[in-house]
């Protein structure tokens, strides 16, 4: 009877621990801050030509149809911010930028530090490590855009990961500084409900 308490006490306790929430370490923290600081929803707004470093209106009307969001112009301006390189201008234009972006990670990102994490759960612990970590999507129409977003760290529970996602931060239709993953790629539904997104993450240097 003391084996099987001690091996019931010993199961309880497992299951207890993986119901905590994930943690935030201090370079965590400091990257939420980094992220934060960027003012992401007073920028980058949907519908203007903006400078995608500053994300401020530059002045220049929009030509062309579509909806102009800027996702990708946000993820290409924090990754310059902390010193990672991923697909951006000049490199390619604005124009489908998270498209080319998603492609580009699974092509040339490793060579520029990037490395594919499994899935949401991996992806919301690297970045709660201090990682950079981003979630994209592809669209299935080349002339469609995808959409993209950096995983926020955040203390999220095994429960809220596997019904929401992630926590991220994103400029899009709407901007957020703080959004469930499924929430904030809600405007391309094969993203969360067909499993869609995937999960690129990049050591940073050390917080200063």
């Amino acid at each position: 009877m003391r084996i099987v308490a001690l091996l019931l006490a010993a199961f309880l306790a497992t299951g207890a621990a993986s119901a905590d929430p994930l943690t935030v370490s201090p370079k965590g923290h400091w990257l939420a801050q980094q992220l934060d600081g960027m003012g992401v929803e007073g920028k980058w707004i949907a519908g203007a030509h903006i400078d995608w470093r500053t994300g401020l209106p530059d002045g220049r009307p929009e030509t062309s149809a579509g909806r102009h969001t800027h996702c990708s112009a946000f993820v290409a301006a924090a990754a310059e911010k902390l010193g990672a390189y991923i697909l951006r201008p000049p490199q390619h234009s604005q124009v489908l930028l998270a498209n080319a972006q998603f492609e580009w990670l699974g092509e040339a990102g490793a060579g520029e530090g990037w490395r594919a994490v499994p899935d949401g759960d991996a992806a919301q612990s690297a970045a709660n490590a201090g990682d950079l970590v981003v979630a994209a999507y592809e669209s299935h129409r080349s002339d469609k855009p995808g959409h993209i977003a950096i995983v926020k760290p955040a203390s999220r529970s095994a429960a809220e990961l596997a019904a929401e996602g992630p926590l991220v931060i994103q400029a899009g239709s709407s901007n957020s500084s703080a959004v469930s993953l499924r929430e904030g790629f809600a405007g391309h539904p094969a993203a969360w409900r067909d499993n869609e997104v995937e999960y690129f993450a990049h050591k940073l240097a050390a917080k200063p």
